[in-house]
């Protein structure tokens, strides 16, 4: 028995030859990307010593280069009519309308997160920033996702203070923590 899916022909699934404008969209943004890395590979002062004789400056220019050069590659494929193939086990519906609420509450909980990090420190925006996402994406559980986001923001807050040496901001808990 087949499915619906197998019953399309390969017309039906691909877009017309060069008629899949969105994917220059990429390229130009691959192109972007690319430009912006040379230039700012031509802003690190070129240095060499006796045991780096290419200095800091190649990397950059090359990564940027390779950059234009895809964006190019992909440009000439889609105007051949080339596009990308749906992953097979993709289980989001196309035919559902995008849920807004949820879209904005996470936004909601970053802004909250990028606001607050610097007055009331990580432990307490962190924990908000958890608990915001959660609620978000549907979970009632109010006091245990409570309960869960401060574990993960203290766990957060020490592992990059002890593990990783970098400090993340304790604003009003400094000295306490």
């Amino acid at each position: 028995m087949s499915s619906p899916v197998d019953e399309r022909s390969a017309e039906d699934v691909r877009p017309a030859e060069g008629k899949d404008r969105a994917q220059y969209g990429v390229c130009a943004f691959l192109v972007l990307l690319g430009t912006a890395v040379i230039v700012d590979g031509f802003g690190i002062p070129h240095i060499t010593s006796g045991t780096d004789p290419v200095g800091p400056r190649a990397v950059p220019l090359i990564l940027g280069v390779l950059l234009v050069a895809v964006a190019a590659l992909y440009a000439v494929d889609v105007a051949r009519g080339g596009h990308g193939e749906p992953e097979a086990g993709e289980d989001v519906d196309l035919s559902q309308s995008i849920d807004w609420r949820t879209v904005l509450l996470l936004i909601g909980a970053f802004l909250v997160n990028a606001v607050l990090i610097e007055r009331l420190g990580w432990v307490i925006s962190g924990a908000l920033l958890f608990w915001g996402t959660a609620f978000a994406l549907g979970n009632r559980h109010y006091i245990r996702d409570l309960l869960i986001a401060v574990t993960l923001s203290l766990t957060t807050f020490y592992a990059f203070a002890i593990g990783l040496g970098v400090n993340l901001p304790a604003g009003v808990l400094q000295g306490i923590l």
